[in-house]
């Protein structure tokens, strides 16, 4: 099977091209020895299937960042079949610098002008003819987004010789040092020696590793400075020679319809309001049980009934039938957000799974232990992580939207004047939002940032923006404190809590890039993109590939965790079976009431009573993955529920029964309690992410800084978690608070001031 690697800008639309290509069959791994992502499928709408192979994408191919150090290696050693290079037709001039460094290696190319709706719709043309001749590589205009021109593209791939010698723009301008460097890789025979002569010229540090290279350099630049020359000559090429392959419409100082929409969603004061007024609906959107507020407006006029309201379903029974159920999905007395719906929906589903086979297991004599471990422990904790999908699909799905249309690239562009303050560029936010997708992508991305005490300090604040698998333990506190306490909104608690870990990670920053992690702050350049609407297929292959990605997870590692967890909480360190009536004698009480004091600062230790080593428990398993924690109070709660014979009704969340024994057991107040699980939540957030996120750190990191991380993880969220309960319990602690957070203010400034250093005071009183 051949084998294509698409190369190209940032911003170019190559993932869009990559998923048009490849759709389902598109697949992703790690490149050998490192963590970056290796994205390939295969693309079966040819005359024979090919292994469509996406390279990350890279202004050059210098070794300045290890996108490109990957991207030149694989096309070097890897030797693929043929390069598709995709290139931004509304950039052309940018675009094509990659394109002159690509045309130097020994491997077949064709250039894909991508965006060309955007080029004619602007009223400009490019002649793909033209540029074809100048370049000697066959040229196809195509549309990735609406998959215009795909097929032609790799029917003209597939008929692309197997061989090609490289050739440069650099003729006539180089020859004699490109003729001596050249030798140097021809004598011991080294496949695209053009490439590595022009790369030797520029005195790469790759190339200068290679034995003689040196001495090769020195005789054939005669000591100069080329690499300086060589970029020139290359923008020079494309500015003589191709100056004419693009002709743009006249300029009458019109607006194009970004530059329209630019004026608002980019203004100097209105850009981040507006930003999180967007973020708000996105959250509203998806937790609200209570759309756009309409009870507020609705509930004294008697409008929406509930469904106990209009005969259908009662107090104590619930629906009366399954039609009602399904009508409660949608509408019982307030009208569903579509977020909420799709949960309701598929928390239906497989409950009614749950109780047949629990029901099939009884009738057929099965043990008690083998009903409880089958319902309560696997089906109770997986279904019970799997009903939180729909949710982080949705909210999946509007982000999706809003980077897909190019609104992300702005805010990433609106946070630089922020971001600059705190010693972070604007380019630090796009790894940080990524976050909410998932951590391990996320500190990948951080190695686009060329500062290296950048990059910690954002790997270290990523798992502050809670990844999807932190969802659910948002979710289910948040709609806990509602349903107990009846009060606030599920969806107004979760993006507050959003909103306070997006502060919480400035203020991390904002004391390391003043501390620890002093340096300069890089600038940042970046093309904003025209806007545009997202592809409705591609959409769906980014929630296909995290459904995926969630699913495994919810039946391997949840599934092993929640059998773990039902075991140890039945089983006493005799190894004799305990039923749920002495769960409080089993092995993993004894070890959760152990660490339970450790929690108690943070409100969910010791005040909590007997019961209060679950919210211990289920912060330790979150550190395998953190859909445990949720799997870890279901499986337990259910349990703890029928202990304590809390008399609730069938229906209410096993995590709100927990919340209602706990307080009936422990005495503790109603603010304190909330308070704690807040807490609860902002420690989750912020301490030590999945064991995945921890490996992806640790090799993003340098060296000897993960133990650091791994420490300043643990203290973030004690500290954070710890100021949430003790100002939402005792509101005078907050003037404390404040004082202790002016001084370490105080002492840092001195110290940037050069008027305060400890070491030195310490060494002065030794002395």
């Amino acid at each position: 099977m051949k084998i294509f690697a698409l190369a190209g800008n940032p911003n170019c639309g190559k993932t869009t091209l990559f998923n048009a290509l490849t759709g389902a069959t598109a697949h992703v791994g790690n490149w050998p020895g490192v963590t970056v992502d290796k994205r390939d499928g295969v693309y079966k709408g040819g005359s024979e299937p090919v292994n469509i192979v996406d390279l990350p994408g890279i202004y050059s191919l210098s070794p300045y960042t290890p996108e490109e150090v990957i991207s030149r290696n694989y096309i070097l050693d890897e030797h693929p079949d043929g390069i598709i290079n995709i290139v931004d037709a509304t950039n052309l001039e940018r675009n094509l610098y990659l394109t002159t460094q690509l045309l130097e290696i020994d491997v077949p190319v064709i250039v894909a002008l991508n965006m060309m709706d955007e080029v004619e719709k602007a009223g400009d043309k490019i002649d793909a003819k033209a540029l074809e001749s100048v370049l000697g590589v066959p040229v196809v205009e195509i549309s990735a987004l609406k998959s215009k021109g795909i097929k032609q593209l790799m029917d003209r791939a597939l008929a692309m010789s197997a061989q090609r010698k490289g050739t440069t723009v650099l003729k006539g301008v180089l020859d004699k040092q490109l003729e001596t460097a050249c030798a140097y890789y021809e004598a011991d025979e080294v496949k695209s020696p053009l490439f590595h002569a022009v790369k030797l010229l520029e005195s790469d540090e790759i190339e200068l590793e290679r034995k003689g290279a040196k001495d090769a350099l020195e005789k054939a630049s005669s000591g100069e400075d080329l690499e300086a020359v060589i970029a020139d000559e290359r923008y020079k090429y494309i500015s003589t020679n191709l100056s004419s392959v693009k002709v743009k419409k006249a300029d009458k100082g019109v607006l194009t319809k970004s530059d329209k929409i630019d004026r608002v969603l980019t203004h100097r004061v209105w850009a981040i309001p507006i930003f999180i007024v967007i973020l708000f609906f996105v959250f509203h959107l998806t937790f609200s049980e209570n759309l756009l507020f309409l009870n507020g407006f609705t509930e004294d006029m008697g409008w929406m009934p509930s469904l106990v309201d209009l005969g259908l379903a009662t107090e104590e029974d619930g629906a009366n039938n399954f039609g009602v159920e399904i009508l409660a999905i949608f509408y019982d007395g307030t009208v569903y957000s579509p977020g909420v719906i799709l949960t309701n929906f598929l928390n239906l589903f497989l409950d009614h799974i749950s109780d047949g086979i629990v029901t099939l297991m009884e009738n057929g004599g099965a043990a008690e232990w083998a009903t409880g471990l089958v319902g309560d422990g696997i089906l109770g904790g997986i279904f019970a992580v799997l009903g939180f999908l729909p949710q982080i699909l949705t909210l999946f799905l509007f982000f999706s939207i809003l980077e897909d249309t190019g609104y992300m690239a702005r805010i990433a562009f609106v946070l630089d004047r922020i971001f600059r303050r705190f010693g972070l560029s604007g380019r630090a936010f796009m790894p940080m939002i990524m976050g909410f997708g998932c951590s391990v992508p996320a500190a990948v991305n951080t190695r686009t940032l060329a500062d290296e005490k950048e990059r910690t300090a954002t790997i270290r604040v990523i798992p502050f923006f809670s990844c999807g698998a932190k969802l659910p333990i948002l979710t289910a506190v948040a709609g806990g404190i509602v349903t107990a306490f009846g009060v606030g909104n599920a969806d107004v608690i979760t993006f507050g809590m959003y909103v306070l870990g997006i502060c919480a990670a400035i203020v991390c920053v904002l004391l390391m890039r003043n501390t620890t992690l002093k340096g300069e702050t890089p600038p940042f350049i970046m093309e904003l993109p025209a806007y545009h609407l997202p592809l409705f297929k591609n959409l769906m292959i980014h929630l296909w590939d995290k459904t995926k990605h969630f699913v495994k997870k919810a039946f391997t590692i949840i599934f092993a965790s929640t059998i773990i967890i039902w075991l140890f909480s039945h089983l006493s360190w005799n190894w004799h079976y305990l039923p749920d009536e002495g769960m409080q004698n089993s092995i993993l009480a004894s070890i959760g009431m152990l660490v339970q004091p450790i929690f108690t600062p943070l409100g969910f230790g010791s005040q909590l009573g007997q019961f209060g080593w679950v919210f211990a428990v289920a912060a330790i398993t979150g550190l395998i993955a953190k859909e445990n924690v949720i799997a870890t109070f279901t499986t337990l709660a259910l349990c703890i529920g029928a202990y304590a014979g809390n008399g609730t009704e069938e229906g209410i969340e096993e995590l709100t029964g927990l919340i209602t024994v706990i307080t009936a057991d422990s005495g503790i107040s109603q603010g304190q309690f909330i308070a704690a699980l807040i807490a609860f939540i902002a420690f989750n957030m912020t301490t030590i992410p999945c064991f995945a996120a921890c490996a992806t750190a640790k090799a993003e990191l340098p060296k000897g800084q993960f133990k650091w991380t791994l420490l300043f993880w643990l203290a973030a969220s004690y500290i954070v978690g710890a100021i949430i309960y003790t100002v939402g319990s005792w509101w005078w602690t907050l003037f404390i608070w404040v004082a202790v957070i002016a001084a370490v203010t105080a002492l840092i400034v001195l110290r940037n001031l050069g008027k305060f250093d400890i070491i030195s005071i310490f060494k002065r009183r030794k002395s």
